[in-house]
């Protein structure tokens, strides 16, 4: 009983009710951004094709959510020409492959890199497929479908499988247009949130294109840690301590990579919960994109390749 209502309570906050929104929300109160959206795959994506739920958007503002997602794709946030700096970051926003957060840890974190002159890139992921006719039966759907992922973890795994393939293909996407899109191909990152976390791991860990950098936002591998290959690009890892949703797995994965003989950079909020991506709750975990620009900076990815 617990867990459901962890995962009903977790559903239902980022999921308010609301008529349907468009996907891409690339003008802000401050700058606005010219984007380019690309499938990841051509035609149907494979594993999808029996797929019949349409894809919603749920929210407004900056609190928008997407469900049913069954076509992925890629924005393309370029920089401006004279402070781009060749470095590519690819987000996967969380949800627990229920929904996609596709602002506060899609493009709120697009623009904020863009004006750095990082080309960002948003990746949005297949989610599983979950009935409704509104808003309130997609909570409710979504928010069974998160119970029962609590209660039978190897089901988030079967739930991932697709969003993970998704974010390998994002790799050699970006890779092969590096030149066209203005992107040193040994300087493309991967980052992700929670169940974008989980993709991010899985990018690093996988033999073929793996991305050069990889930052896990409060996700890990969740129901078992796979074997920890050779050659693992660097990690930047954040979580809060009062994270009780994926915490101990974060952990977990991060002792992994340590027994492996890998270093990663690891933050620990005193507190902040779990799924805060830019959302500014006064505490220290409100800057962990600060520690990661300076990590980008200290990797040597925030200035012009040479």
């Amino acid at each position: 009983m617990k867990s459901e209502f962890i995962a009903l309570w977790l559903f239902a906050a980022i999921l308010p009710t609301s008529a349907v929104a468009q996907e891409a929300r690339t003008s802000g109160t401050e700058q606005t951004f010219t984007t380019k959206v690309i499938n990841v795959w051509p035609g149907v994506a494979p594993g999808s094709e029996q797929w019949k739920q349409q894809e919603t958007v749920l929210g407004s503002g900056n609190n928008r959510s997407i469900v049913n997602v069954t076509t992925p794709t890629l924005t393309i946030y370029p920089p401006a020409a004279s402070a781009a700096t060749g470095t590519a970051v690819i987000i996967a926003p969380g949800g627990g492959f229920v929904n996609l957060s596709i602002d506060s840890e899609g493009h709120d974190v697009a623009k904020w890199l863009v004006a750095r002159g990082v080309t960002a890139i948003v990746l949005k992921y297949r989610t599983v497929q979950i009935e409704g006719r509104d808003a309130a039966q997609l909570r409710q759907s979504g928010g069974a479908r998160f119970g029962a992922q609590l209660r039978d973890l190897p089901l988030l795994d079967q739930d991932g499988k697709p969003g993970i393939a998704d974010g390998i293909q994002a790799v050699k996407i970006v890779r092969a247009h590096a030149a066209e899109w203005g992107i040193s191909p040994d300087r493309i990152v991967f980052t992700g949130f929670s169940a974008g976390g989980m993709i991010t791991a899985y990018t690093a860990i996988q033999p073929d294109a793996r991305p050069n950098y990889v930052a896990p936002i409060y996700g890990a591998p969740i129901a078992s840690i796979p074997p920890i290959p050779q050659g693992m690009p660097p990690f930047f890892m954040a979580m809060a301590q009062d994270d009780n949703l994926a915490g101990q797995y974060i952990l977990r994965f991060y002792e992994a990579l340590k027994a492996a003989g890998y270093r990663p950079e690891f933050h620990i909020y005193n507190s902040g919960g779990h799924g805060w991506g830019m959302r500014k709750q006064n505490k220290t975990s409100d800057h962990w994109i600060d520690e990661f620009y300076y990590w980008l900076e200290a990797q040597g990815l925030t200035r012009p390749a040479k």
